[in-house]
């Protein structure tokens, strides 16, 4: 790679960034500035910027932008109702093109002429940053340590940051239990003590919810209004989305919703062991599919849920800021103008209900799916209906007779 002069480092302040902060200084002896995204992971970011200055970094850029988060990415995804693979809720994918963004946009106003991540060469995240950087400045220089340096073990990390006077936290010496990714819509675990499929985890890599059999004997009852497709309100108190999506993650944590065991299909080709826990996003999947069932169209929900797995598998990959993308969230978006209304659910020991649903906006019709006495619907009507639609079936029939 040609010279490099400065750099933007999306910074955690754990162990492996911290070695990469100063792996940069030496290796590429430029200027590195950090920059901290606050999504919501729960953690302390002042820490970060104090191990930043330590090291001699000059330009630390700490930003809470959680309501960006949940407003223009979480949001926009759950319109599509979004699962990879059936049951992920891309808790992690999701953060991704939101860091490298800022970043890009920080090298803009900083002079920067690269950018740099932590994720290593086997997992998805590498792809994700890098994807949404050369999609947002196709001339961007690209730094990944991990694909380039020998540091390939957790004790070389440790060495090369006592070398260097890096400061370790105890309980990141020797080989850590599993590694976490945290965010206002998930928190995951994976590795070393969770890479057996078949070993069931312990319930301390739970942190967000209680085990369902401890959760309370009593339900919780939620009611959830939706603007156009947006939770907006919870149990009649309107909330920003970051604000929405922590009570929810209360909620549903408090009775041990939004657990996933799960074995995936990474986009690099190997298979992964992921543990989850997202709350809020369960609880709010199905208030949304709940009050769509009210207001869409037939057709529209039938190809939403057509082109769900495909949208799906583009965040997961990495492409948010693809043009295919775009494409499907402009579908999406325009299918949801009548999704308005309120869905009411009951929350008990890990499992969400849809108990109520009720909209302005309802397509549901009492009087033509009464089995009392209608005026509306001809019954006879269905008559021709079915023998239209058995026709093909018929004609195929005498013919291999």
């Amino acid at each position: 790679m040609s010279e490099i002069k400065k750099v933007v480092l999306a910074y955690s302040g754990g162990l492996d960034t911290s070695v990469i902060l100063k792996w940069l200084q030496e290796t590429y002896a430029c200027e590195v500035v950090t920059f901290t995204a606050d999504l919501g992971q729960g953690e302390e970011l002042e820490p970060a910027r104090k191990k930043a200055e330590m090291l001699g970094v000059k330009e630390i850029h700490i930003e809470d932008l959680r309501e960006d988060f949940v407003r223009d990415y979480v949001f926009p995804m759950f319109r599509a109702n979004a699962l990879y693979e059936g049951a992920y809720l891309l808790g992690t994918s999701i953060a991704r093109p939101l860091i490298a963004k800022r970043q890009i946009e920080i090298a803009a106003k900083t002079g920067a002429d690269a950018v740099a991540h932590g994720a290593t060469g086997k997992g998805n995240d590498q792809v994700r940053f890098e994807l949404a950087y050369y999609a947002l400045n196709p001339d961007i220089k690209v730094i990944s340590p991990w694909r380039e340096w020998d540091l390939a073990s957790r004790t070389k990390l440790i060495e090369y940051a006592e070398k260097n006077q890096i400061p370790v936290a105890k309980d990141k010496r020797g080989e850590a239990p599993f590694s976490v990714d945290a965010n206002l819509l998930h928190i995951s675990a994976e590795g070393k003590a969770l890479e057996d499929p078949w070993v069931a985890p312990e319930e301390y890599v739970f942190t967000r919810s209680v085990a369902p059999e401890e959760a309370p004997e009593a339900p919780t009852w939620v009611e959830i209004e939706f603007e156009k497709g947006d939770p907006v309100a919870v149990d009649g108190e309107r909330l920003s989305p970051a604000a929405l999506l922590t009570r929810l993650n209360e909620l549903g944590g408090a009775n041990g919703v939004g657990r996933l065991d799960l074995v995936e299909n990474r986009f690099v080709g190997m298979k992964s062991r992921g543990i989850y826990e997202t709350p809020g996003g369960t609880v709010l999947l199905a208030a949304h599919r709940a009050i769509e069932s009210l207001t869409l169209d037939r057709g529209a929900a039938h190809l939403k849920d057509e082109l769900m797995p495909r949208y799906a598998e583009l965040v997961y990959n990495g492409f948010w800021f693809a043009p295919e993308r775009e494409m499907l969230q402009a579908a999406i978006d325009h299918s949801q103008g009548p999704v308005t209304g309120t869905v009411r659910l009951k929350l008990y020991k890990g499992s969400v209900t849809v108990a109520g649903r009720r909209s302005p906006n309802s397509l549901y019709s009492l009087e033509h799916v009464t089995f009392e006495e209608d005026q509306v619907y001809d019954q006879r009507d269905a008559e021709g209906f079915i023998r239209l639609n058995a026709l093909r079936l018929r004609l195929l029939n005498r013919q291999r007779g």
